[in-house]
């Protein structure tokens, strides 16, 4: 998506009535909404949510889409801990029924091609990759492209493993659970070094993880013309 068809999605708002939400771990929440007819997305892609249903300073937020566009519900996945943002108690206060506003799809974080292809999750950052391979999951793999997916967690909650297992029962789909640095920049290496020429990378996490990873993948050599990013900021 360019600029132009980014700018079209941003004044396109649509309602959405909220399902229910789920606790996946300890500070992980999930919220499920009814998809629509005539909602669909590029999975990797995000929303803007909006609160409608009480005043909540900086009513909208960003949130990436979680659920892959073959399932029939909307999901927003991020993390709550205690004394919540006034914008996320709003989320938790959410009951079946009530709606919130989304603008999008936006931005252009997804696979392109059939190039061998590195996602690197920290955190929460798993969220995109969750739709991407939930998607290629239910469709099957076009054109075997190889996808390897390194998942940071220094808590080792790892949202959706079970369901990120399951993807990886495609014989052309690894899965890598990870806790340090260290394990991830070798993780990273062995990739890099398969594909030196030819892979490409995605990067989903804080600004910070982000930041860094990128700087590592480009002191490795690695073209930034080959690297995606998806930044989360906290709220």
């Amino acid at each position: 998506m360019g600029f132009f068809a980014d700018f079209i999605a941003v004044l396109k708002k649509r309602e959405l009535v909220f399902i229910e939400s789920r606790k996946e771990t300890d500070e992980v929440y999930s919220f499920l909404f009814e998809k629509g007819k005539d909602l669909t997305w590029n999975p990797g892609q995000y929303g803007l949510f909006s609160i409608t249903h009480k005043n909540v300073k900086k009513a909208t937020r960003p949130f990436s889409l979680a659920s892959a566009p073959v399932e029939d519900v909307v999901r927003i996945t991020t993390v709550i801990r205690d004394n919540p943002s006034e914008f996320k108690q709003a989320l938790l206060e959410l009951t079946p029924g009530m709606k919130v506003k989304m603008s999008g799809p936006l931005g252009a974080f997804s696979l392109r091609d059939n190039s061998p292809s590195l996602l690197i999750a920290g955190g929460i950052g798993i969220t995109p990759f969750r739709s991407i391979l939930k998607q290629i999951e239910a469709e099957g793999n076009k054109g075997g492209k190889q996808i390897h997916l390194l998942y940071i967690d220094s808590g080792k909650s790892y949202v959706f493993k079970d369901e990120l297992d399951r993807a990886a029962n495609n014989a052309s789909i690894s899965v890598t659970y990870l806790d340090s640095r260290d394990d991830l920049h070798q993780e990273t290496n062995k990739f890099i070094g398969l594909h030196k020429n030819n892979g490409k990378y995605l990067i989903a996490g804080s600004k910070s993880f982000v930041d860094s990873t990128t700087t590592y993948l480009k002191n490795n050599e690695v073209s930034k013309q080959n690297i995606m990013k998806d930044s989360f900021f906290g709220y």
